[in-house]
This record gives C-alpha cells, sequence and structure tokens, in this order.
C-alpha cells in the first residue's frame, strides 16, 4: 500500500502536531472540520491540514485515517468512519489511536472490518510531535505493519504484536503506572502532613531518592489538569488501577488465611 494522504481525525492538541509532521515529510494530511470549534480550526489551518466538506470526501481521498480524539468520542467517530466508507465503498486503514482500554478497542474492529476496511490498534504514549522529538505511536493486529510505514514520513511507529488490544493495553498500563505512583505519593504526603511530619519527608526524598518529591508534585498538578479534560481516558487508567488492587488484595488476604 502506498500512502499520499492521511486524514486527521480530529487535529486537536495532539492530532494537528501530528497532522503538521506529516506535512513536513510531504504527505497530503486533510481532515473535516465540520461541527469543531474555532480554536482546532485554528489549529488544522496552523499545520497546513486541507479541510474537506464531508466524511465522505474524507474517506474516499485518504490512505489512512488516524482516530485521534477524545476517548468518550472515539466510537462515535469509529461509527461515523465506517458510514461514511459503507456510502463510499472506500477501501481504507483505519488506525484507532485513542486511550481507551482493549476491550472498547476490540468492540470497535468489526465496525470497521464489517463495511470492508482494515483496522489497526495504536496507542500514543508521549507528549505531541515537536522539533527533534517524537512520541512513541504503538500498533498492533493484523495490518499493523502498514501503519508502521508512517516511519518513513516523521513518526515513531513501533508494532507489539499480532493482536488487536496490545497496544491499548500497553497505554493503559504505562497510563495506571504513572498515575498509580502519583497516587501513591499523593498518599504518602497526605500521611505526612497530618501527622506534622511533610518538611522532614521532603527532604529525606530530596536527599536520598533525587527527583521524587519534585516528580510526585509535578505529577499530580498534572494528573489533576488531565482528569479534568480527558475523563473517560482516567476511568480506564482508574478502573485497571482498582482491578489490579483488589486482586492483589485477594491474594494477599488468601495467603494469610
Amino acid at each position: 500500500m502506498s500512502i499520499n494522504t492521511v486524514a486527521i481525525l480530529s487535529p486537536g492538541d495532539m492530532g494537528h502536531a501530528v497532522g503538521r509532521r506529516l506535512r513536513e515529510h510531504e504527505l497530503r494530511v486533510v481532515t473535516c472540520l465540520a461541527g469543531r470549534s474555532q480554536r482546532t480550526r485554528a489549529l488544522s489551518e496552523e499545520a497546513g491540514i486541507e479541510d474537506m466538506a464531508s466524511m465522505e470526501e474524507v474517506v474516499a481521498g485518504s490512505d489512512v485515517i488516524l482516530s485521534i480524539t477524545t476517548s468518550e468520542a472515539a466510537p462515535a467517530l469509529c461509527q461515523e468512519v465506517a458510514d461514511a466508507i459503507s456510502i463510499t465503498s472506500a477501501n481504507v486503514l483505519f488506525a484507532e489511536c485513542n486511550a481507551i482500554a482493549p476491550q472498547k478497542t476490540r468492540s470497535l474492529e468489526p465496525i470497521i472490518t464489517g463495511v470492508g476496511s482494515r483496522y489497526v490498534d495504536a496507542s500514543i504514549i508521549g507528549g505531541p510531535p515537536r522539533l527533534g522529538y517524537s512520541p512513541h505511536i504503538y500498533a498492533s493486529g493484523e495490518h499493523a505493519g502498514e501503519l508502521e510505514r508512517l516511519r518513513d514520513y516523521g513518526l515513531d511507529i513501533r508494532v507489539v504484536g499480532p493482536e488487536v488490544g496490545q497496544a491499548s493495553g500497553l497505554k493503559m498500563t504505562y497510563a495506571a503506572s504513572t498515575k498509580g505512583a502519583t497516587a501513591l505519593f499523593t498518599q504518602l504526603l497526605l500521611a505526612a502532613e497530618q501527622m506534622g511530619l511533610s518538611e522532614h519527608l521532603r527532604a529525606d526524598l530530596a536527599r536520598h531518592a533525587v527527583g521524587c518529591g519534585q516528580h510526585a508534585a509535578i505529577g499530580i498538578r498534572r494528573d489533576d489538569t488531565l482528569a479534568r479534560k480527558y475523563p473517560a481516558r482516567w476511568r480506564h487508567s482508574c478502573i485497571l488501577n482498582l482491578s489490579s488492587a483488589l486482586r492483589t488484595t485477594w491474594r494477599t488476604r488468601t495467603r494469610s488465611d
């Protein structure tokens, strides 16, 4: 499969930066801005992304579609793309790049394959592409190798396995580990504060675990912002943290009994 045109749905904070990177490597990048905010329109224009009049035009004119939206919007967008594929009889590679659970991405796959196109499970770990930097974009599934061809156009695509759900699982476990560490530090700092020991704890963290205290403070501020902006993504990570904690507690109690 040759790649000439990539669709970004939608060119927000991450999407427009991915689109700009592809444009810098001389790919045509398109989107459909119907119903999008003025800010998204401005970001898209800044990145040099072409606005198409309808989703049908996007699907018919694209080789690859990257779904980069909010977690809660991903299922509806997938269905909208599938409806457009059905109307146009297009055969396109659809990459689901959002922070959703493995079970969710597996449930979306037949929506795309059922109308004759190909589906890739993908996940993005890291911030938006910028000068000298690209996030890791992990891909899994039967057609992941096709998405990997975007490495030739400035994106750090990494195939992690043959099964849909593996890429999303990597994102979920990574996010759960970073947010779990922030949650642990938060609880420790709160406990120390309640005992009047926070200054002593911070001092020892600074001396014996260089950067831990600062990392925790940054993580707390960052995750508070992300939780407000992307509540569905946080729910997925919190569910994984909670289920893992419950399994660990159950195993511990079973051994002690």
